[in-house]
């Protein structure tokens, strides 16, 4: 039973046969301090303002939507940690002079313990995708449906194509596995998504979900907070963190899934026989035209992505940016990953590594982090 340390080594020394880009980089040291924000935390006081807003708020003398307030009531009397979870989406959606880790050392400020890019976990459910994709397609006429991360499509499946549930792996979204990782690895803690979806407030309410996120505020809603408290993103300093792979990130675009398991498989097994053929489609309209031709035998595909919004949740309804802008941004910052797929990403395998995840099959097995039951 080969397990993913192996998996990760192997891979590394292919990189550097074939004389990969960057492979001399997928090999060397990494800071597995960069991991101390969900293992080892360190504490910090909520900001003073968040207390006379809410006071604000209650005697009418300013506005403040319902999420935010409750998001600000919840963190005044936090009495664990506090952790934000953003959407790989983020990128320019405040300013586009704002880095992930000016944003990291915002929050911070404000009296949140850590932030965790939910892309790392888009990242571990990109592995578990590709494995399910590698155990259960094993005949030309096999398919599977994906994406985890958008509860509009998966929503859709549920309802409307019911028949075709088998074929959609029990995994949870970035934006849930996220979550209980947190509340596993420190109970009581606070979790707070940020993203650019309204259909991702009533995901963390669904009965084999909850629990796991405690508010999910929009992307406008943030910057509804940022305003109310006076920050100013610009002013903070930078904080980097390589946590992520290439194929984490794109999951904020159309595309960005099939691309990422499909790249992610042909790392896993690259001499397998029935490879993966993606067909994806974006809005509501054209996920429906895609699963009608699908039960119709119209396609060939064995690998279906399907999005909600147009443009994937870069055009989600509550975005701050452009959808084309916010799409040029993600693709920019997947470039600049050191790490192509997640199987080469040293944090990816730390990470599964101390959650207990340390071969393929205890994470196709697994019953607790990643899985969920329909």
């Amino acid at each position: 039973m080969i397990t993913f340390r192996e998996l990760y080594n192997k891979i590394v020394e292919e990189s550097w046969q074939e004389g990969a880009s960057r492979a001399e980089e997928y090999g060397a040291e990494f800071d597995k301090s960069q991991l101390n924000c969900l293992f080892n935390p360190e504490k910090h006081p909520v900001a003073g303002e968040i207390a006379q807003c809410i006071q604000k708020s209650r005697e009418g003398s300013v506005k403040i939507s319902k999420d935010v307030l409750a998001c600000m009531e919840t963190l005044a009397v936090k009495q664990a940690l506090a952790y934000v979870l953003i959407a790989p989406s983020f990128l320019g959606q405040f300013d586009e002079q704002v880095t992930p880790g000016m944003l990291r050392n915002a929050f911070r400020e404000l009296g949140f313990d850590g932030m965790v890019e939910v892309a790392v976990f888009a990242d571990i459910l990109t592995i578990k995708e590709a494995l399910e994709f590698d155990k259960n397609i094993i005949t030309e006429k096999d398919y599977q449906l994906t994406s985890c991360c958008c509860p509009m499509w998966i929503g859709m499946i549920r309802r409307v194509y019911s028949d075709l549930m088998p074929h959609v792996p029990a995994t949870v979204s970035p934006m849930i596995a996220a979550g209980r990782t947190v509340k596993i690895l420190h109970p009581g803690a606070v979790t707070v998504f940020l993203g650019p979806c309204i259909a991702k407030k009533k995901e963390a309410r669904e009965p084999d979900l909850k629990g796991a996120i405690d508010h999910v505020l929009t992307f406008q809603e943030a910057k509804e907070l940022f305003e109310l408290l006076r920050v100013d993103l610009t002013t903070y300093a930078d904080r980097e963190k390589e946590n992520s792979s290439r194929a984490g990130r794109i999951y904020a675009r159309a595309g960005g899934v099939s691309d990422a398991v499909q790249s992610t498989l042909q790392r896993l097994n690259p001499h397998r026989k029935i490879t993966i053929k993606t067909r994806m489609a974006d809005g509501v309209a054209n996920c429906k035209e895609m699963m009608n031709e699908l039960v119709q035998g119209k396609v060939a595909a064995n690998f279906f992505e399907g999005m909600g919004c147009g443009g994937g949740c870069v055009g989600g309804p509550k975005v701050i940016l452009d959808k084309e802008m916010a799409k040029i941004n993600v693709n920019e910052y997947a470039g600049k990953a050191i790490y192509r797929t997640p199987i080469e990403n040293p944090y990816v395998i730390e990470l599964l590594h101390r959650l207990g995840f340390d071969t393929p099959e205890s994470l196709l097995e697994d019953n607790e982090f990643f899985t969920r039951k329909f």
